[in-house]
């Protein structure tokens, strides 16, 4: 209890601060947006409430509808934010108790309540808080999987991977890292059994999304549109050459075709057509440029350039260097305390590890795309 009061604490000091603030250009322009227009009917449109959109999935948005039908939607949706990240705190400390024991637990609540990385976003209209909650509900789903290793419990940890993703499309990596729960355990064909509920129920979750978009899109459009932007952003000059490698530009998606008649899938498919073809004309350089990936998404390479990114997302610069600061000094404590626990719990520990890594490697790296990751660090330090 006292780490939540602790938690809400700052997270209301953030909201606080920032409850008159203006939205800046970026994506939560996007939930706003999208979730006043759902709360009047036009569901899932793009920011002027015209075309279809599915830019990002549905989730963030979805949560953020009721206060779209608020007078002043955005401090209502900041306040949305706030208490969904206040919850993060004792979901953390569960997640702690359940993997390791009370001990683990309650310095696992604390840290959570006081990590910059997981409340400096809380206040904000974007997706990072919805994912912290998602990935904690998602590990102590697979704990109780791998404790009881039933049908009933193979199904919840499918569908709550399923939501994850209708929050964060990188975490459906955790359809196959967790589905090996129990390889080990009894025999093969009951372990296949049980990673297959797991799939069935995560896409039994995604389906209606996604029959949702086959209907109203011109291309096949399955989670969202984002992929084309992303990999134009995260493949050109600007991000495979200076000090912004292994980053994204948004420079780099200016459309001179924004205007030709595209819907949001046709133009996703022609975007990423454009960036497979810079990475065939540049594969030379590939290398590099995911090494560059990996260090950023550790804090080691371009934080200057990472800073500046997360500042013009509403982030304070202090917040921000907090951030990086405690990442240093949370990180080999939480390398540690996974060796501790890899003979038991290794897999569920590592699988945010893996949603992040792939994704920097596939996409790009930045400070809030290792959001994931953020909530393990946490606990993992806590069982050193």
């Amino acid at each position: 209890m006292g780490a939540t009061l602790l938690g809400a604490a700052i997270r209301i000091a953030m909201l606080v601060s920032k409850w008159n603030e203006q939205l800046k250009l970026n994506d939560s322009l996007y939930y706003m947006a999208q979730a006043v227009h759902n709360g009047h009917g036009r569901w899932f449109r793009d920011f002027y409430g015209i075309y279809p959109a599915a830019e990002h999935p549905p989730l963030t948005s979805l949560i953020l509808t009721p206060a779209g039908l608020l007078h002043s939607p955005i401090p209502s949706m900041r306040l949305t934010m706030t208490l969904v990240g206040i919850a993060v705190v004792p979901l953390v400390g569960l997640l702690g108790l359940r993997l390791a024991g009370r001990r683990v637990g309650v310095v696992a609540a604390l840290l959570a309540a006081v990590y910059p990385n997981l409340w400096m976003s809380d206040s904000l209209i974007m997706s990072e808080t919805i994912g912290h909650v998602v990935v904690v509900t998602t590990l102590i789903a697979a704990w109780r999987h791998r404790q009881r290793f039933t049908p009933t419990t193979a199904l919840v940890l499918g569908a709550s991977i399923g939501v994850a993703a209708l929050a964060r499309a990188e975490l459906l990596v955790l359809v196959p890292v967790l589905g090996l729960i129990g390889v080990r355990r009894g025999s093969f064909t009951t372990w296949i059994w049980r990673a297959a509920l797991v799939s069935i129920a995560a896409v039994c979750v995604l389906a209606p999304w996604v029959v949702f978009n086959l209907t109203r899109f011109n291309a096949p459009v399955l989670i969202s549109t984002g992929d084309g932007p992303t990999l134009r952003g995260a493949n050109c000059a600007d991000s495979y050459y200076g000090p912004g490698m292994g980053g994204w530009s948004v420079l780099c998606t200016a459309d001179p075709l924004l205007d030709n008649g595209e819907d949001a899938s046709q133009r996703t498919r022609r975007e990423r057509h454009e960036a497979f073809t810079y990475i065939n004309q540049h594969r030379a350089r590939l290398p590099i440029v995911v090494g560059a990936r990996v260090l950023r998404l550790l804090d080691l390479f371009g934080l200057g350039d990472q800073v500046h990114s997360d500042i013009g997302e509403e982030r304070y610069a202090w917040s921000v260097w907090a951030g990086v600061v405690s990442w240093w000094m949370l990180a080999p404590l939480a390398a540690l305390g996974w060796g501790r626990r890899r003979s038991t719990d290794g897999l569920i520990m590592v699988a945010p590890a893996m949603c992040v890594a792939v994704s920097a490697v596939v996409f790009y790296s930045s400070l809030r795309l290792r959001g994931p990751l953020e909530s393990t660090i946490v606990v993992c330090a806590s069982c050193f």
